[in-house]
């Protein structure tokens, strides 16, 4: 295993900068997840890594070694494509060993390395079948057979699931997951699914418009959200922003909420007092018979474990996630109250945590 650096990266395309001046460091056996909506730059940062783009400022390395401009051969990753590209008539074993016949590896090599990735990809009874006799899932896996084979020291995913059906996106996301900490490989894993980013990641990196918003683990990021983009982003249903005025005193006021919020940990330079965006997640929300504000039931949508409700407040409409299996009707007026110790607050004119 290897670590990336980043270094004032720049990738110009077609005359369009795509990225500049982007900076990151993934640590040695990590899992990274580059997270971010389409055309938000990062699966042109995953080629860049890869080598299969050209960067126009900045620098790569890998292992320590300064990869900018070495041939994709030379950097020592193996990569798993959102297309499966899978030669048809080749087997299972053909396919995965490929790469390793065209570099003349030994034959004892090829087949030692070839069963213990099948043993551990369960693609063992597999080894002789074509992809057309294999399921999207079975073939996804051997795509991913073929990158480990080579005993790459980083591993690169871009979107490698997104083909896939909701069933085998949630077994094959399970497998990754059981795979890293088996192999104790860097990952970098593109992919613009939350629920991929926020299951698979040790750290997720938060990209728009071809610029880093956010970094951190899971949890801070879905948690403490640094601007509007990250905690709009992450959450399903995403987060609810109501936006009202704080007073001296710290009490947010909105046209249908008034909640005291002295105990809410500013930012250092963050405004004490005017108007604000207040952030809060829907299972922060619960509706219950003590509740401090009334709601109108808008909408309500059944997901199995739990109910997502959708209220009129006022003028605004916000979503709360109901666990237990109780019912609802529209137009029926409920009492609700808000969790306070894990809201977030947002400059409107920013767009910054405050």
């Amino acid at each position: 295993m290897a670590n990336v650096r980043l270094q004032n990266l720049g990738i110009n395309l077609s005359g369009n900068q795509i990225i500049s001046e982007l900076n990151l460091a993934v640590e040695a056996g990590e899992f990274l997840v580059l997270l971010g909506p389409s055309g938000c730059g990062k699966s042109t940062l995953l080629h860049a890594i890869a080598g299969l783009i050209d960067v126009s400022d900045g620098s790569v390395e890998i292992a320590g070694q300064d990869m900018t401009w070495a041939d994709p051969s030379e950097r020592q990753i193996g990569m798993v494509f959102q297309s499966y590209a899978l030669y048809p008539t080749m087997s299972v074993e053909k396919n995965m060993s490929f790469g390793l016949r065209i570099n003349r590896t030994p034959k004892a090599e090829i087949d030692r390395r070839i069963n213990k990735v099948a043993e551990m990809l369960h693609l063992t009874p597999l080894l002789k079948r074509k992809p057309a006799a294999l399921s999207g899932g079975q073939r996804q896996r051997v795509a991913i057979g073929r990158a480990l084979v080579r005993e790459a020291e980083v591993f690169l995913f871009d979107e490698p699931l997104s083909n896939l059906d909701a069933k085998l996106r949630t077994n094959l996301r399970r497998e990754l997951k059981l795979l890293h900490q088996q192999l104790q490989s860097t990952m970098i894993y593109v992919t613009h699914d939350q629920v991929e980013a926020m299951t698979l990641a040790t750290r997720i990196v938060v990209m728009q418009a071809g610029k880093i918003q956010q970094i951190g683990t899971p949890e801070c990021v879905y948690e403490r959200p640094l601007n509007l983009f990250v905690a709009g982003f992450l959450g399903a249903p995403a987060m609810n922003f109501l936006h009202g005025q704080l007073d001296p005193q710290q009490r947010f006021v909105s046209n249908s909420i008034s909640m005291d919020l002295s105990s809410y940990a500013f930012a250092a330079s963050g405004p004490q007092n005017g108007e604000v965006i207040l952030g809060v997640r829907p299972e922060q929300i619960q509706i219950r018979d003590e509740g401090q504000f009334v709601g109108t039931v808008a909408l309500v949508e059944p997901m199995g474990n739990h109910q997502v409700v959708w209220l009129h407040a006022g003028a605004q409409t916000i979503s709360c996630i109901v666990n237990e299996q109780r019912p609802f009707a529209i137009g029926q007026t409920v009492l609700y109250s808000i969790d306070t110790r894990k809201i977030s607050l947002f400059d409107p004119k920013t767009e910054q945590r405050l």
